[in-house]
């Protein structure tokens, strides 16, 4: 009689600690959303990388054309040269001197 009572306890306790095993489905679930929350944050992440790489260049490209524009005020408005001027045509060689 001992053995029949002691198979029935082992079978009960086995199937009584088989249904409490549901945690390790939860964690299983829980990882995949935990593994989903770090892919969006990630995303994030790389969007404001690319957000403040195009402010960057865009700041830089500002900073570019306000110093040429500084650099053009900067320097004295002269006009551009002229074309030198021809040289009339030449006047009649000169006599040589006499002695």
């Amino acid at each position: 009689m001992r053995k029949p009572f002691a198979y029935a306890v082992m079978i009960a306790a086995a199937l009584g600690l088989a249904a409490c095993d549901k945690a390790s489905e939860n964690k299983a679930q829980d990882a995949q959303q935990h593994a989903e929350q770090a892919q969006q944050k990630m995303d994030e992440a790389q969007d404001k990388v690319n957000e403040a790489a195009k402010e960057n260049a865009e700041a830089a490209k500002d900073s570019a054309e306000a110093e040429q524009k500084a650099a053009e005020e900067a320097a004295p408005a002269t006009p551009a040269p002229e074309a030198p001027a021809t040289p009339a045509a030449p006047a009649a060689p000169a006599e040589p001197a006499k002695q």
